[in-house]
């Protein structure tokens, strides 16, 4: 999950993209890099169709709610923030004057202010490209539902690398629609295994309609930057 370019391939570049993922439990099936390797696979697909710059991914963040799992790493939200805005502020020093922050991980809460309070930013997706993308792409379950490991992220993982998904995600659905206490009591009260939403419902054409759906998205995100593509 890095990107090959040299110093003089990214020359002209004025717009980058951040992947933003995550280190956590996904389930049994899913690796605890899901949510860096979705955030990558999301932020190479735009990359090969927009004249952007892929940084290469961060790997930890906010997933303080999944520490009754073993493998979950964490860090805090303001150290997300001192390196998001350091990234940013180098970015800029270069000429990068536009930076879209791919996110994988719906804990990363602290983005959408980092984004409100900077200059220059973006978040993406935002919940209208992943309502665009999850139509597109037929998925069944509700983006509520659907939280964790579930029919979405087991589409892109079963396209992108199917080398990753472990047995079992066939019949690993399980629900939990009452979550109504998530950030004061972690995950581990609603679900035993990990997953929420049903992976058995996944496969690798949704998952490719998924991605295509966002890069199409994404064409309005240039437009924020004055690059006359939206």
């Amino acid at each position: 999950m890095f990107p090959s370019d040299t110093t003089t391939d990214v020359r002209d570049q004025r717009v980058a993209v951040l992947p933003v993922g995550s280190t956590e439990q996904h389930g049994p099936h899913l690796p605890l890099a899901t949510d860096s390797v979705i955030a990558w696979t999301i932020a190479s697909e735009i990359a090969a169709k927009y004249p952007v710059r892929l940084l290469p991914p961060i790997q930890f963040s906010c997933s303080q709610e999944h520490a009754g799992w073993p493998g979950t790493v964490s860090i805090s939200a303001r150290t997300l923030v001192s390196v998001i805005t350091d990234i940013a502020d180098s970015l800029r020093h270069n000429g990068v004057t536009g930076l879209v922050l791919v996110n994988g991980h719906g804990g990363n809460y602290v983005l959408s202010n980092i984004v409100q309070e900077g200059e220059g930013l973006a978040l993406f997706p935002g919940r209208d490209d992943w309502a665009f993308a999850r139509e597109k792409a037929g998925i069944e379950t509700s983006a509520y539902s659907d939280m964790h490991a579930g029919e979405l992220e087991t589409s892109i993982l079963l396209h992108a690398h199917p080398d990753l998904i472990r047995p079992g995600y066939e019949t690993a659905d399980h629900l939990a629609e009452d979550r109504r206490h998530l950030l004061t009591l972690g995950l581990a009260p609603y679900t035993e295994s990990g997953v929420i939403g049903r992976p058995s419902l996944a496969s690798a054409r949704k998952g490719e309609l998924l991605l295509a759906g966002l890069a199409e998205s994404f064409r309005h995100y240039l437009g924020l930057f004055d690059l006359g593509t939206a």
